[in-house]
């Protein structure tokens, strides 16, 4: 796996120099036409930031609202595949940062759709951003909060109808990142679907992961980086398309490579395994003194 792009980053270098509307790359606001990931699972975001929708017998479930700005466009993605807005139940969240949670305040009140988060997510999500022991706290941006979340244990499941996602605590790049797995079918085929939280080490300010106050920093770290290499995982898809090639991938498939591009067992490991490196670098700067992005 190729390493991140500075533009992939999760919350990225230079936030703190963003305007107020919270502007990215172009690809972050990019249209996107939405598109069927595998069975009942698909790609609502944008180029830059994706947003996931799940298909039950009981209604939808999507993961990641990308920007403020963005949520429009989600909608409108939801809609061009067939569906109602009312028919979103469930937002879930991979990590409290404007670039995947800024729209779901929007996204909630114009689906109906209860919000579920981690226990720290949930906190981060009704904070509009505002946490403090953020990694990147006063340097990413705010965003509309959340009114009311709900939270799910970690290794716990959330259902709707004949759908199961089970939540991974992968704190890291945020307290509160969580990775999302679950299986989708083509007829008697079922694979392993695993939306991974960002993996990056970004820090803001003062903030050290090896702060000797907090040891389960780096332990927490570490932790969610084994449980998403360990995980039986088919498809990846991580918060930003472009750092696993996914967009350029699904179009590969599209154009008939063979064997499935979007298939990778081995997604897992390679993704955690770049995510260690990054933690790897950052601890590196601390120790040499040098705090703060990259």
């Amino acid at each position: 796996m190729k390493p991140l792009s500075r533009a992939a980053l999760g919350v990225c270098i230079g936030l703190s120099m963003m305007p107020s509307a919270h502007a990215g790359p172009p690809a972050w606001t990019q249209p996107q036409k939405p598109f069927r990931i595998y069975g009942n699972a698909y790609y609502v975001g944008t180029r830059g930031l994706s947003s996931v929708l799940i298909q039950s017998s009981d209604g939808l479930v999507l993961i990641d609202g990308t920007l403020p700005q963005n949520a429009a466009q989600v909608e409108a993605n939801i809609k061009a595949l067939g569906f109602k807005l009312s028919d979103v139940k469930l937002i879930l969240n991979t990590h409290a940062h404007a670039d995947h949670a800024g729209a779901i305040a929007a996204l909630a009140r114009d689906t109906g759709a209860r919000v579920v988060a981690s226990e720290i997510g949930a906190r981060e999500l009704m904070l509009g951003g505002k946490y403090p022991d953020d990694p990147q706290f006063g340097d990413a941006p705010n965003y509309p909060a959340v009114a009311h979340v709900d939270t799910v244990a970690d290794d716990g499941v959330v259902r709707l109808g004949n759908v199961q996602i089970t939540a991974h605590y992968t704190p890291g790049h945020t307290p509160g990142s969580t990775t999302w797995t679950w299986q989708s079918c083509e007829g008697d085929r079922c694979l392993h679907m695993v939306y991974a939280d960002s993996v990056t080490a970004l820090t803001a300010g003062g903030f050290r992961y090896s702060d000797p106050a907090h040891p389960e920093r780096v332990q927490n770290y570490r932790h969610g980086l084994a449980v998403i290499a360990a995980l039986p995982c088919d498809i990846l898809v991580t918060p930003h398309p472009d750092q696993i090639d996914f967009l350029e991938r699904v179009a590969q498939r599209d154009a008939g490579a063979k064997p499935d591009p979007i298939i990778k067992p081995d997604a897992c490991r390679a993704y955690a395994a770049v995510g260690g490196r990054s933690l790897d670098a950052r601890l590196a700067k601390e120790q040499a003194g040098k705090g703060g992005s990259p």
